[in-house]
């Protein structure tokens, strides 16, 4: 039934096949429908699932018995996927889902996207070395992006070169851009950003509570400056009060960002801190 649902998703839009659709399609019952969903978003669900659940049996299957670090087979797992996505028209369905109208089939891909990220930033770690891993997410964008163009340019000019050399090319690139990343500390991203992308992923609403908590936290292991201080404790002064005036808070939240030395253990933090706080305000 989910296949007959994907063949139909990938035809038509998510938005125009209903229900309905999808029980003439299947042949089925409208009560069969409801024995596996409930509703169409839970036929969606289960179908990216079950893409994810492929692609890494995928790539299970060529790690076996060979070393993580092998470069070959990182590009042969990547190519895997590529090619699978092609073969199933995976990227018809996450287009037709994103030109959509549903918050939470998207937020569905978003949670599909990072996953996908965080497999790339894992392996870069296995192939590369852990003294990378701090940079290895924004790596697993740059490479996705430089991907999906080349790819793209490649499908509307009829031009065709080998899914493996594509990747294997690529990923030189990335090579290239790791040390350069690492001496010159140009990441852009951070652990921060992560934790943000997943708090909006799991649908998470940040509390109030939540983030004095943190503060709370930050405040006991903190060794300020003097300007610092003043500018956390005017963030935390804002927040307990009964109207939350964003036009104190949101312009602080840069400096005392900024403020924190690169190389300070509260970086992170500070930085989950000020993401929190300005998603927070940002929805008041």
């Amino acid at each position: 039934m989910a296949d007959v649902a994907f063949e139909l998703f990938v035809e038509k839009g998510v938005q125009q096949t209903s229900i309905q659709d999808i029980i003439e399609r299947a042949n089925i019952s409208k009560g069969t429908f409801y024995n596996y969903f409930s509703t169409k978003n839970d036929c969606v669900a289960e179908i990216l699932d079950g893409i994810r659940y492929d692609a890494s049996q995928r790539r299970i299957e060529l790690q076996v018995g060979r070393p993580k670090k092998d470069r070959h087979v990182f590009v042969e797992q990547i190519s895997s996927l590529i090619q699978m996505n092609e073969e199933r028209n995976i990227n018809k369905l996450i287009e037709a889902i994103l030109h959509s109208n549903e918050p939470e089939l998207k937020k569905m891909v978003l949670h599909h996207r990072i996953h996908e990220f965080e497999w790339f930033a894992e392996r870069l770690t296995d192939v590369y070395g852990s003294h990378i891993r701090s940079i290895a997410f924004e790596l697993s964008i740059l490479f996705a992006g430089m991907l999906q163009y080349i790819l793209f340019v490649l499908r509307i000019s009829n031009y065709s070169q080998p899914i493996e050399k594509i990747v294997s090319i690529l990923l030189s690139y990335i090579e290239l851009i790791m040390p350069k990343m690492l001496e010159q500390e140009t990441a852009l991203l951070d652990d921060s950003v992560l934790d943000f992308l997943r708090t909006k992923m799991d649908q998470k609403m940040v509390s109030l509570e939540e983030i004095l908590e943190l503060a709370k936290q930050i405040e006991k292991q903190a060794r300020f400056t003097m300007e610092q201080k003043d500018l956390f404790d005017t963030i935390c002064t804002e927040l307990k009060r009964d109207r939350i005036r964003k036009s104190v808070i949101q312009p602080l939240l840069k400096p005392l960002k900024q403020s924190i030395d690169q190389h300070s253990p509260l970086k992170s933090q500070i930085n989950t801190f000020t993401h929190l706080v300005w998603y927070y305000t940002k929805l008041k």
